[in-house]
């Protein structure tokens, strides 16, 4: 599968440049034509939308596949129990990196918000949709109602994963019976990919027309009036990637530099649409060519989009932090740690569509005390700005988490991967 999904993966792609000279464009429609840039959305919507309708069947073939091909079932719950471990451990250090660097930097300092003075209803849509969260909620939307809804409605990840989990068991239960299946699969999926290389060619469309949208529907000055925690919220998204997720990295025994460099084409896709999800599935290719077996791949990547979000945790306890300062309420450290365990929970499941972050955002305020929740109405205008930061750490984050699971089960071609991120061609066979 692997020379379908990243057909690029050994010699320069032009793909970098296209996008990038499309994202230049949104922006400079945007500012110049801020009408015309607020009606793109469509186009943003429409290349997202191609992009999600081929993930659950994508997400379905390679999981049952890898299951299918394990000689050892018991490997499965192995490589789950230990992405679960890696992602609270990850995911807690984010949300410590947010909190620590709100605290020192006080990016809310010297707002002095009113908060008679918030506009309550701009955020009230947010804070019903935390309000209807619930874990119970959660659960019963994890369990399908049918086989078929994970592919005929939203195509949930979570959902997608556990129907393909059960699957692939059964399957490798048949044994040599069910080989013509799992061939046939192995065919549907190859095709699958082949119609998500067609529909990334329009990456640069998607993204420029994403970003006019954001510029001319918000402005530059939005981004002005924040300038400084949209500044410390990158900032600290970086550190977290080079130091973190570089940490990671040299324990495999790669360059977490290198191999943002390896999946640029894919960072400048989310970095437009604001969204991890519009390049999950080449992700997993280019994940697969760097010598990732695909079994872990289709187990840790999905999972991780719902368990390992980075780049949204980092954003929880610095906008919630950024909020209290701004209308000068203080936070002792027993509600400063009330905002790590709320945030482990509400992050949890949040996907990497636009807007979700701002919406467990509102699910932790809704349940700290001391905070109201109209206080995001204070960071709702540059929110869209962060989405990106918060997309592109999530997705580097779950691509440094699938390597670290595959090494640790010993499956890593640790010398493929050497060479292909040093960008020398001639890397061994997967």
């Amino acid at each position: 599968m692997s020379d379908i999904a990243a057909p690029g993966a050994t010699r320069p792609s032009r793909a970098y440049l296209y996008v990038l000279v499309g994202v230049v464009a949104g922006v400079a429609i945007g500012y110049f034509w801020p009408h015309l840039g607020a009606q793109l959305k469509p186009v943003s919507d429409a290349f997202i939308g191609l992009v999600k309708m081929m993930i659950a069947p994508v997400i379905f073939c390679t999981v049952v596949l890898g299951i299918a091909g394990m000689s050892d079932l018991r490997k499965l719950g192995r490589v789950g129990g230990k992405a679960l471990l890696y992602f609270e451990v990850v995911s807690t250090l984010a949300l410590l990196i947010g909190l620590v660097v709100a605290t020192v930097l006080q990016p809310g300092a010297g707002v002095h918000a009113d908060p008679a003075k918030l506009d309550a209803k701009s955020v009230a849509d947010y804070a019903q949709r935390a309000h209807e969260m619930s874990f119970k909620d959660y659960l019963l939307h994890l369990i399908p109602k049918t086989f078929i809804e994970p592919f005929a409605s939203s195509g949930d990840l979570l959902q997608v994963l556990l129907v393909a989990i059960l699957f692939g068991i059964a399957l490798a239960a048949l044994g040599p019976r069910g080989q013509p299946l799992q061939e046939t699969l192995g065919i549907a999926n190859r095709a699958l990919f082949g119609v998500v290389g067609m529909i990334m060619k329009l990456a640069p469309l998607g993204a420029g027309a994403a970003m006019a949208f954001t510029v001319g529907n918000y402005g530059v000055e939005a981004l002005k009036s924040l300038a400084v925690l949209v500044g410390i919220f990158y900032l600290t998204c970086a550190i977290f990637v080079v130091v973190v997720l570089g940490a990671v990295a040299r324990v495999v025994g790669f360059s977490v530099l290198r191999f943002i460099a390896y999946i640029k084409d894919e960072i400048l896709t989310v970095l437009g649409t604001s969204s991890s999800e519009s390049a999950l599935v080449p992700l997993m290719g280019k994940l697969e060519t760097l010598g990732c077996p695909q079994s872990v791949v289709g187990v840790v990547v999905p999972a991780g989009y719902s368990f390992n979000l980075d780049g949204t945790n980092i954003y929880m306890t610095l906008a919630t932090l950024f909020v209290a300062q701004a209308l000068e309420i203080h936070l002792d450290l027993g509600q400063q740690l009330t905002i790590i365990g709320v945030a482990m929970l509400t992050s949890k499941g949040a996907s990497g569509v636009t807007g979700a972050g701002f919406v467990t955002l509102s699910a932790t305020l809704a349940v700290v005390p001391g905070i109201p929740v109209e206080g995001l109405a204070l960071i709702l205008g540059v929110d869209r700005f962060m989405s990106e930061a918060r997309a592109v750490t999530n997705f580097i984050g779950n691509g440094v988490a699938t390597l670290a699971m595959a090494h640790w089960e010993g499956e890593l071609d640790v010398p493929r991967l050497r060479v292909l991120l040093a960008g020398r061609p001639g890397a061994p066979a997967p």
